[in-house]
């Protein structure tokens, strides 16, 4: 039998698809599900590209997981993904029953599992998944940060050259 990858190794492979997203000039999030250490499905985010609000990295992944292991339900599944879920994501979560989440960089604006609430483990609801945070946080966390600064700077850019045309153009 395979030796079992550990947390860190499974969240490489979801920074893996993130650069995914971000080729896509998508805010670069990547998500893996894992059962029995092996790779079930990817996902990374596609909402710009597909128009659709729900198309995070999550909701991809955890879709077509179901569609592999055929069943709505995740049992003794793992997501891995380089990013905090939204409150839309971890309703996700608590809904297909996966096990454990283990995600990277905390979201001080919309992070559900932990930072702004905490969906995954409210006690009222019937299901709680177990939260592991903070694996390869850095790395993670300067994925998204960097990409929001050159984002930043292409806008500045384009702003200014707009603003150049402008005092160019000829009366």
């Amino acid at each position: 039998m395979n030796e079992p990858f550990d947390d860190s190794y499974w969240m490489e492979q979801a920074l893996l698809y993130a650069k995914q997203a971000e080729l896509l000039d998508e805010i670069p999030v990547g998500a893996i599900v894992v059962k029995d250490n092996q790779l079930v499905s990817v996902g990374y985010n596609r909402s710009i590209t597909d128009n659709d609000p729900s198309a995070h990295a999550e909701m991809i992944a955890v879709r077509e997981a179901g569609k592999v292991l055929n069943n709505y339900r995740l049992i003794d599944c793992t997501l891995y993904v380089t990013l905090e879920p939204c409150s839309m994501c971890a309703g996700l979560l608590v809904h297909s029953r996966i096990k454990r989440l283990v995600f990277g960089a905390v979201d001080a604006k919309t992070g559900s599992a932990g930072s702004i609430m905490n969906l995954l483990q409210e006690p009222k609801l019937n299901h709680q998944v177990e939260v592991c945070g903070g694996v390869l946080a850095q790395q993670c966390g300067d994925t998204i940060s960097n990409f929001f600064k050159r984002r930043r700077a292409q806008i500045k850019a384009a702003k200014k050259a707009a603003r150049d045309d402008q005092i160019n153009k000829p009366n």
